[in-house]
C-alpha cells in the first residue's frame, strides 16, 4: 500500500509540475455522397508550409499512403486533386512548478499531518510558481477535391507540438498523415 501511494504521489507531482505529454490531434471528414470507388488517379495542387523543406516530405508521405490504397499520381486528367497547407503558431499554456516540498518525520515526505503511519507527518507543500509560456504548435490540412466537380470530398487535419529536432518533426508529420489515411478511402 505504501509503495502504491508513493507511485501515485510521484505521478501526481510530475503532472502537476508542468511535465506534459502531448499526443497529436488528427481528425478527418469526407463528403458522404462522394463515390471514392470511381477515383483512381490524383494530381497535386498547391502545397505550402511554414518551412519549405517540409513540402516535399508531406507530398512523399501522402503519395506513399495514397498509392498503398490503390491511387496513382498523374500529371493531368486526374480524378482528384490533393492540396496541403501547413503552418506553425504559438499556443499559450500555463506551466506550474512546485518547489520546496517539505519532509515529515524521519526525512520522509510530509503532507501537513494527514496522520499516515510509517513516518508520514507534518510537512509542507512548498511554493508553486505558474508561468505562461508559448509552445509552437504545427498544423497540417490535407484536402482532396473531386477532379470534374471541384468539390471538396476529403479533409484531414492534424495538430502537434513542434520540436527543435527536424527528424522528430518529420516523424510526427509522417505518423499524422498515416493516421489520416488509415481508413481511406472512406466508406459511404
Amino acid at each position: 500500500m505504501k509503495s502504491i501511494l508513493k507511485i501515485s504521489l510521484c505521478a501526481g507531482l510530475l503532472f502537476g509540475a508542468g511535465i506534459t505529454v502531448y499526443a497529436a490531434d488528427v481528425r478527418t471528414d469526407f463528403d458522404k455522397h462522394a463515390d471514392f470507388s470511381r477515383i483512381h488517379t490524383y494530381c497535386w495542387g498547391q502545397v505550402s508550409t511554414a518551412d519549405p523543406l517540409y513540402e516535399q516530405r508531406i507530398k512523399d508521405q501522402v503519395n506513399k499512403d495514397l498509392e498503398a490504397k490503390g491511387w496513382q499520381e498523374s500529371q493531368g486528367n486526374c480524378d482528384a486533386t490533393v492540396f496541403a497547407k501547413g503552418n506553425v503558431h504559438n499556443q499559450q499554456e500555463l506551466e506550474t512548478f512546485y518547489t520546496g516540498l517539505g519532509s515529515g518525520w524521519g526525512g520522509r515526505w510530509g503532507w501537513g499531518g494527514w496522520g499516515w503511519r510509517s513516518g508520514w507527518g507534518p510537512g509542507g507543500m512548498g511554493e508553486a510558481t505558474t508561468t505562461e509560456v508559448n509552445k509552437p504548435v504545427g498544423s497540417l490540412v490535407i484536402d482532396i477535391f473531386n477532379g470534374p466537380s471541384k468539390n471538396l470530398i476529403f479533409r484531414g487535419i492534424s495538430s502537434n507540438d513542434v520540436s527543435k529536432n527536424a527528424d522528430k518533426n518529420t516523424h510526427n508529420i509522417d505518423k499524422d498523415i498515416d493516421k489520416m489515411f488509415d481508413h481511406f478511402p472512406p466508406k459511404r
